[in-house]
């Protein structure tokens, strides 16, 4: 017989009904499958793993929009906030650097890591402007009294006295 390619059907290329079909599987072919299956499966993990930052991202800006709010309204933040916040963001770029994305995983992963950037440059100019509010200081406003005015000196003693001799 002759040797058939994939796309073919057999009807097609002149096989009877009820004709004896040998079936040789290409070892090169085998092979191609199994590496394609494994590209797509480390696609696919990249995928998952970007999607994973994703999400935290997407909470991780909320607080950063919700801070930026915060010290837009007067209210100062403190300072151990926006730095751990900064630091999470850090940890979520490095999470992203690590992985190695191929294909259309690449743009994704690029987005993400402009995403972190701008979250962090926001969170920076946060932190400068948080430090020019003054906290607020509220104080309770005492009625005082005002302690009663000395009593006036006694007028100066000037006593005549009259002699007789």
């Amino acid at each position: 017989g002759k040797e058939r390619e994939n796309g073919e059907y057999l009807d097609m290329c002149g096989v009877k009904d009820r004709s004896k079909v040998i079936l040789i599987e290409d070892p090169s072919g085998t092979e191609r499958r199994f590496i394609e299956m494994r590209r797509n499966a480390k696609i696919q993990s990249a995928h998952r793993a970007i999607s994973d930052v994703s999400m935290e991202l997407d909470k991780l800006a909320e607080q950063v929009s919700a801070m930026e709010k915060s010290i837009a309204n007067g209210n100062k933040v403190p300072e151990v906030q926006i730095a751990t916040l900064i630091e999470i963001l850090m940890r979520q770029a490095v999470k992203l650097d690590s992985i190695s994305a191929e294909g259309d995983a690449c743009p994704q992963k690029n987005l993400q890591g402009k995403r972190v950037q701008k979250c962090v440059e926001t969170l920076d100019v946060l932190k400068v402007s948080n430090a020019r509010i003054k906290p607020v200081v509220v104080t309770t406003k005492w009625e005082t009294f005002d302690p009663p005015p000395p009593p006036p000196p006694p007028p100066p003693v000037t006593t005549h006295w009259e002699f007789f001799d």
